[in-house]
């Protein structure tokens, strides 16, 4: 009998596997896919940044980066995340470049001009600029095949193509079924994304974890060399970086209804577009690729933050990330494995995370949500 089941092989699932395994727990992996990281993780823009503002965001993403710049298969990049602040929010986002420094991160305030250096754009409307150094790109699928390697040759099994059904408490421990049989363990861990809050229903639970699908759109390659870090543009959320000869780029639609729903959303690319341009007018320069470009769910809680750890008895939560998974996934599969192994989690304190602060009211107001 495996002593914790893990539930999702994305790049959360991945972790707390490898250190619960590490911890010398007999850890069993469910994957209802074929292979790892088919969801969000697979389908992330792969950024990590330590540019949030809240003190435990801060520290979950820096002391993942830490770790991702430790691993080869990661293939951390620190191309930097550059955020144009706008007139009127400049004191907003001086309190966060004061938590970020508080805390020891590198970030940087910019003049326009100093941005500009790094990226062209138009200055109508902005006050300035921040900069992490440290921010960058990963490879999702390489960390979490390191993760799901290293959980194996622990000890770890990990099982492909087979969901969970249904599991109930009993007797001190977990009774699982799925679509392969029964199974028991006394800890089940729920790395399951934005499918968390239907896997909690087959529970009997109420986890306030939805879909939101999200695009990602790709230009053909550029007509001239660039290496453009991150760029977010914090009035309207439009975002771009470089990939090799080619831009990424892309907008949150804020009426986009949360669910299921599958394929490119074309007809939002006008609304990306628009604010795009009249940030950066060398995009008329770019022609998009549509077979590069692709989709995916954010996880979405009530207030953009996930809920993790204990959630009852023998029972963790590792979902509702909003976008950070990737870039939070490191720092969290250490603290799941201190949750199980001592009981609650020492390296971090994970009262602004648990799933108690939404029955309390109490939601974490993370103003860095892009």
């Amino acid at each position: 009998m495996p002593d914790v089941v893990v539930v999702g092989a994305g790049i959360v699932g991945a972790a707390s596997a490898f250190r619960l395994a590490e911890a010398g727990l007999r850890v069993l992996v469910l994957e209802k896919e074929a292979t790892f990281a088919q969801g969000s993780t697979g389908r992330s823009a792969a950024g990590v940044r330590v540019q949030f503002f809240e003190p435990a965001n801060v520290l979950l993403s820096y002391r993942s980066i830490l770790e991702y710049r430790e691993i080869p298969e990661a293939g951390y990049r620190p191309i930097g995340y550059l955020f144009l602040v706008p007139e009127g929010r400049e004191a907003v986002q001086e309190e966060a470049l004061r938590v970020q420094k508080a805390l020891g991160v590198p970030v940087e305030r910019l003049t326009l001009e100093e941005a500009r250096a790094r990226v062209p754009f138009r200055e109508e409307g902005l006050a300035f600029a921040t900069f992490g150094p440290m921010d960058g790109v990963i490879d999702p699928h390489g960390a979490t095949a390191f993760y799901l390697r290293e959980a194996r040759r622990r000890g770890a099994e990990v099982r492909y193509e087979e969901a969970l059904l249904e599991a109930r408490r009993e007797g001190g421990v977990w009774r699982l079924w799925t679509t392969r049989g029964h199974l028991e363990a006394p800890y089940l861990l729920l790395a399951t994304g934005a499918w968390t809050g239907e896997v909690g229903r087959r529970l009997g639970l109420d986890l306030p974890v939805w879909p939101l699908r999200r695009m990602v759109f790709a230009t053909r390659p550029l007509g001239f060399p660039h290496a453009f870090p991150l760029t977010v543009d914090l009035g309207t959320g439009f975002y771009l970086r470089s990939e090799g000869p080619r831009l990424l780029f892309g907008r949150s639609n804020p009426e986009e209804a949360p669910g299921f729903q599958e394929g490119m959303d074309w007809g939002w690319l006008p609304r990306v577009l628009e604010a795009g341009l009249a940030r950066f007018p060398f995009l008329e320069e770019a022609a998009l690729d549509p077979g590069a470009s692709w989709w995916g769910y954010y996880e979405m809680t009530p207030d953009a933050n996930p809920i993790l750890g204990f959630v009852e008895e023998g029972l963790l939560v590792a979902a509702g990330f909003s976008g950070h998974g990737v870039q939070q996934a490191a720092m969290v599969g250490r603290l799941m494995a201190e949750e199980v192994v001592l009981g609650r989690a020492q390296s971090l304190d994970l009262a602004p995370f648990r799933l108690a602060r939404f029955r309390e009211g109490r939601f974490l107001k993370e103003r860095g949500i892009v």
